[in-house]
């Protein structure tokens, strides 16, 4: 593992920064990911990279932006290295039938991010609320 890989996993403490789900959660290890992708002109940068579950960084890919769900605008995702989480989203535990921990939105920017990189899939909302149980994650 480089050095530069090395200290984005130091950085990030473990979860993804985008979903924060710990990377023990999962048997495949995260990715490091270009917030700004190469082909857009991002540098293999400490300040343009971050740990990212493989869903998020597939769901993300190279894009920079999504669609508002609530204004309809064209709106810039999240960047860890800019923008701090809890600004931008909360944690919301849901009972009854469909349990699970929810990420909402506080912002267009959360609720653009939450959209495009579908972290409310009914895998990850489970995965979260045994966390949440297990007192690994707070909401």
């Amino acid at each position: 593992m480089s050095d530069l890989a090395i200290e984005v996993r130091r950085r990030a403490a473990s979860p993804c920064e985008y979903c924060q789900i710990p990377e023990a959660a999962f048997r495949r290890p995260f990715h490091i990911e270009h917030i700004v992708a190469k082909q857009h002109g991002g540098l293999t940068l400490l300040d343009n990279l971050a740990l990212a579950c493989w869903a998020c960084n597939l769901k993300k890919g190279p894009n920079l932006t999504g669609i508002d769900p609530e204004s309809r605008e064209i709106t810039r995702l999240f960047d860890p290295r800019k923008d701090r989480w809890d600004d931008h989203f909360k944690l919301i535990v849901s009972g009854g039938v469909r349990l699970g921990v929810d990420i909402r939105g506080r912002t267009a920017l959360g609720r653009t991010t939450v959209r495009l990189l579908d972290m409310n899939n009914e895998m990850r909302k489970r995965i979260r609320h045994e966390l949440w149980r297990e007192g690994m994650i707070r909401a």
